[in-house]
């Protein structure tokens, strides 16, 4: 089937556009011009790829195409602006700018230093990546985050400002400056892959170029520092991924992990996940990252989940509060222990999360509730906790899959 042109930019946009934009954001040190120069230049390729054809080097037909639309801004701009010889200072050194196809590849990990430079609110920096590296809409961040979408597109836009008026620079640290800026950098790229593993909204479980985009930013950071938290969050993804192929059926159905075919886990993935798991534990200088690591490769080497290590995984869970206290990280650990001491064990630590507060609005938390009720025969409260998760699920098949348990608790 002949593919449109119009079909092609948008593929081409789906696939290229976030490198695009980080090329353009680097080239023009400005992230609102980048990205009104990115949709003028896809803009402009369905008319000229109509007639022309489509380039041999899409990307970087756009970036050029995007750089001479910001030229041309920048000219309107400095024939009326008061700051007119700055303008022009803008625009000479943007004219005489050399730029290489080859530097696109790392454009990326340059910007999400930037978006991560400790100048920047704390608070400021993930979300700022997820928007600009990743194009994750301000729900989704906020979401993740647990937070409002307002308050994060607040963040973003301050964040974006301070990167302009304070002149950050565009450019990946020095080995000297690597580890002080490594924790927020780690959990951008953790916070993109779970985005892509477990979609917080949409059709679809899962995003397949979130997480590619995740695992190849994982691998590019272990490259620049190989240090074992580096080496954890990579394995940490390569074990999850390695199991996606295995948590939806083919009609795009939630699997949950007690059902999915095991077949169908991509041994090569978790082999090599596996391996970087025992070099950072081999060091003793490992955190949360390979902690996690640990418990997805227990999890990733089990023939079935009645051989699984079961207090083993729970041992580690132990450890990982110890290292980062989190309720997420207590609701985790309720499910790992309800699959060694039984559901009633499972379902008192998920209370005793709720009644503190916590997680209230997190939909999993009501889903794990729902589940060890259900479990327990207690019909009415896993029927109320399971009516709560669907309120707060945005995600379409986990919508469908509680519906179903809510059918079959009739």
């Amino acid at each position: 089937m002949t593919v449109s042109v119009k079909e092609r930019v948008e593929q081409v946009y789906r696939e290229e556009s976030r490198r695009i934009l980080a090329t353009l954001i680097r080239l023009l040190g400005d992230f609102d011009l980048a990205e009104e120069a990115l949709h003028e230049a896809f803009f402009i390729a369905v008319e000229r790829w109509q007639r022309d054809g489509v380039p041999d080097n899409p990307r970087a037909w756009l970036v050029s195409t995007g750089r001479f639309k910001a030229i041309d801004v920048l000219r309107r701009r400095a024939r009326f602006a008061a700051s007119r010889p700055l303008l022009i200072a803008q625009l000479e050194e943007l004219e005489q700018a050399d730029w290489s196809d080859e530097d696109v590849e790392d454009d990326r990990l340059r910007l999400i230093f930037t978006c991560c430079h400790p100048a920047l609110a704390a608070d400021a920096q993930v979300p700022l990546t997820l928007r600009e590296v990743c194009d994750l809409t301000t729900e989704e961040i906020a979401r993740a985050f647990l937070s409002a979408p307002a308050t994060i597109a607040q963040r973003i836009v301050r964040a974006k400002a301070k990167i302009r008026d304070a002149k950050i620079p565009y450019q990946v640290p020095t080995l000297a400056e690597l580890p002080e800026r490594l924790d927020s950098v780690l959990r951008v790229i953790y916070l993109v892959f779970n985005e892509g593993y477990s979609a917080s909204i949409g059709a679809q479980v899962t995003r397949e170029d979130l997480t590619r985009e995740a695992i190849r930013l994982g691998r590019l950071l272990m490259e620049l520092l190989p240090e074992p938290e580096v080496m954890g969050l990579l394995a940490l993804m390569l074990l999850h991924e390695s199991r996606r192929p295995a948590r939806t059926s083919s009609s795009g159905e939630l699997i949950l992990l007690d059902d999915q075919d095991r077949t169908l886990w991509d041994s090569q993935m978790i082999a090599e996940g596996s391996a970087l798991v025992e070099r950072a534990l081999g060091t003793r200088r490992f955190g949360p990252y390979c902690l996690q690591a640990a418990i997805a490769a227990v999890h990733a080497e089990a023939p079935s989940v009645e051989q699984t290590d079961w207090t083993q995984i729970v041992g580690l869970y132990d450890v990982l509060l110890r290292a980062v206290p989190s309720p997420v990280i207590e609701l985790n650990r309720a499910a790992a222990l309800s699959k060694r001491d039984g559901p009633l064990a499972g379902l008192a630590l998920v209370e005793a999360i709720l009644e503190r507060g916590e997680l209230l609005d997190y939909h999993l938390a009501h889903s794990a509730r729902a589940e060890f009720c259900r479990q327990l025969g207690r019909v009415e409260q896993a029927r109320q906790a399971y009516e709560r998760a669907l309120e707060l699920t945005r995600q379409e098949p986990e919508r469908r899959f509680i519906r179903g348990r809510l059918r079959g608790l009739r």
